[in-house]
């Protein structure tokens, strides 16, 4: 239920993946304001487990910080399809892996004082590893780090992609049930 009542509201940029919307609202106590935020979609963050109990992480680089980031596979939410068919979209796309299995771990907003974008977190483990089907502009480096060193890193902050860092640390019990049953 909103707080806020919405007296107008306008898109000041649109483009396939978010758009940035402005609001004007009204509070409870009739103060009134102009709120920016991003629009967006969604996104899934998958963490990738191998038959022989590595995390597959990957390098990629990110212009709007000018850096190279650890993360695992993540890609935005498109229409028609659920967070698990993403999953496995941007399983193959970016490190052509096919899961033995995949499963929902959680969800969370990923920065909702600006965003209305919500993380799907999936565990997919058995994965094999082919070829990838990447965008021009995705230049990653695929990394295999055993499980224990993958959490290590997440928990050190060495995975400063915040999302990433949760999504490890949120199937950190399971991927250690995984591995036992192997």
């Amino acid at each position: 239920m909103p707080v806020w009542e919405t007296l107008d509201r306008r898109y000041l940029w649109q483009s396939r993946w978010y758009n940035l919307r402005q609001d004007r609202l009204r509070t409870a106590a009739g103060h009134e304001f102009t709120y920016t935020m991003i629009e967006h979609p969604g996104a899934v963050w998958i963490v990738p487990v191998t038959g022989d109990g590595q995390i597959v992480l990957i390098c990629s680089y990110r212009h709007p910080v000018g850096d190279y980031c650890l993360e695992v596979p993540a890609g935005g939410l498109l229409p028609g399809l659920t967070p698990e068919e993403t999953a496995r979209r941007e399983l193959l796309g970016e490190i052509g892996g096919q899961p033995a299995a995949i499963q929902y771990v959680g969800r969370f907003y990923t920065s909702n004082g600006i965003s209305s974008e919500i993380a799907y977190v999936h565990l997919a483990t058995g994965v094999e590893l082919g070829e990838p089907y990447r965008e021009p502009t995705e230049e990653l480096e695929v990394r295999l780090v055993p499980v224990d060193e993958a959490m290590r890193m997440a928990r050190e902050g060495e995975i400063s992609d915040g999302p990433s860092a949760l999504a490890l640390l949120w199937c950190e019990s399971l991927t250690a049930m995984d591995l036992a049953a192997i």
